[in-house]
């Protein structure tokens, strides 16, 4: 029977702000535990949190990136619940008006293109952490984390399988990495996800929900997902009711296990901290910050497609990061426009591979762009056949050589391209080879290769192999 999957995910999205939300306290991730909790952090009495507005220009520059409205006025509530690494038995959050409304991303899964709206983004502080492991059955508290601001990110319940909710978990990352206001490190919890799964029969009403928390990569929020999907369509075939719950996800066990029912906001008592302002953006303060945003990947993408004559999969791909995006045009630069292709080429294949192989950030890449594009030019205009640019391509990479001009003298790397030479080379490979040259002519198609072969061998694989290919055919045909 035919089920239909209900999915939308809250995200966390930790902001690089210096200092704490409403402390002045250090947000640097791996200090020793608790040596980064203040008094505004553990709200002791007689203290009193200040905005830190660093926070509301990203979350003002977010807004602005996914056509949002920013509201000229929103407030922070407290949410109040108890919890062991909530030492306030509050999280300053923002409930009925957060500070971005609406906005939403467009997604690509497979062929297919989708708009996830977004409900909103709201700032709030994280909580601490509690540490469970080596404390021989008892629990740590690391309030480290409690006052660091955070953008959570809420959609609609737009996406209906695995593959849309981590194509927009995707998009997101990229986007928020993209614009600076969030450095995307999932391991360090600065960018989880909470996946809402429902299912329902065609037609039918929402179903009951279940939210899995802190999900810290998209290949667990993918397995998650499916496991969740799969779990409440056996509990409902099975004659059972779905109970609204919050769940945690077991990588080890690919399984997820109720943590305690699900609340929902009357549950926390939302209201207006009285000891924060409203705080209220004023349009101008908006066009200031929509000036000194970047090109968003979107619009470059479309550039890429309409300047550099690239499919909208290559140009997708480029704009994944930032940093890829950059990297690729400043080859283009070099190399020029006329080799767009080649270049996006070499950097979505040789050097994606290569980053790939030795675990690194293109941030980090050994090769700068310069160097690249010179490896493309040489290609273009002939002096170097795609092997030769591939062993070019890794002198360069280990530092041997100032440029690819250097490495192609320094190792004889020029490609035979004379009509001439190429002409009286294959005269000879076929004066050679009588016996292949019959076969060929015989319809044996392996004899061609064999007699290609044995032009490149006897020129070092210098020659150009497409002239080679090209002459030998007109040759045997004549």
């Amino acid at each position: 029977m035919t089920w239909e999957v209900v999915i939308g995910l809250e995200t966390h999205a930790q902001l690089r702000t210096q200092s704490k939300i409403f402390s002045g306290a250090s947000t640097v991730f791996g200090a020793e535990p608790n040596r980064q909790a203040c008094a505004i952090d553990i709200a002791l009495p007689g203290v009193l949190p200040v905005l830190n507005s660093a926070a509301v220009v990203y979350a003002i520059k977010f807004g602005l990136a996914v056509g949002a409205t920013i509201a000229p006025r929103s407030i922070f509530a407290r949410k109040n619940y108890f919890y062991p690494d909530l030492p306030k038995g509050y999280q300053i959050s923002q409930f009925e008006i957060p500070v971005v409304l609406g906005g939403g991303l467009a997604i690509h899964v497979g062929d297919a293109e989708k708009f996830v709206h977004l409900t909103r983004a709201h700032l709030e502080e994280d909580a601490g952490k509690s540490l469970h492991e080596d404390f021989h059955g008892k629990t740590g508290i690391d309030l480290n984390r409690a006052g660091t601001p955070l953008l959570e990110i809420v959609t609609e319940p737009d996406m209906c399988s695995s593959a849309e909710a981590v194509a927009y978990a995707r998009a997101l990352h990229s986007l928020v990495t993209w614009i600076g206001i969030c450095d995307g490190n999932m391991q360090e919890g600065s960018f989880r996800c909470d996946a809402n799964v429902s299912v329902r029969r065609p037609g039918a009403p929402l179903g009951t929900r279940r939210e899995v928390k802190n999900l810290n990569s998209f290949r667990f929020l993918q397995q998650a997902i499916d496991y969740e999907i799969q779990w409440q369509i056996n509990e409902i075939e099975e004659g059972r009711k779905i109970q609204q719950a919050t769940v945690l996800f077991d990588p080890g066990t690919g399984e997820t296990r109720a943590m305690r029912s699900k609340e929902d906001a009357h549950d926390y008592r939302y209201f207006p901290d009285p000891d924060l302002l409203p705080l209220e953006i004023k349009a101008d303060w908006i066009a200031q910050i929509k000036a000194g945003l970047p090109e968003l990947p979107q619009a470059m993408k479309a550039r890429f497609e309409a300047d550099y004559g690239l499919s909208a999969y290559d140009a997708a791909t480029l704009t994944a990061t930032r940093d890829m995006a950059n990297y690729y045009e400043n080859v283009v630069v070099c190399a020029g426009t006329a080799q767009a292709k080649i270049c996006a080429n070499w950097v979505m294949g040789e050097l994606a591979a290569r980053l790939n192989r030795e675990d690194l950030d293109i941030a980090a890449v050994p090769l700068p762009p310069t160097l690249l594009a010179g490896i493309v030019s040489r290609l273009a205009d002939n002096t170097l056949s795609n092997k030769m640019a591939k062993e070019v391509f890794d002198a360069l990479w280990a530092g041997e050589g100032k440029d690819a001009d250097a490495v192609i003298e320094a190792r004889g790397l020029k490609q035979i391209s004379d009509s001439g030479t190429i002409d009286a080379l294959i005269d000879m490979v076929l004066a050679a080879n009588p016996k292949s040259v019959e076969e060929f002519r015989a319809g044996k198609d392996k004899a061609f290769n064999a007699l290609v072969g044995q032009a490149m061998k006897a020129t070092k694989g210098k020659a150009n192999p497409q002239q080679v290919n090209d002459l030998l055919r007109k040759k045997l045909a004549g």
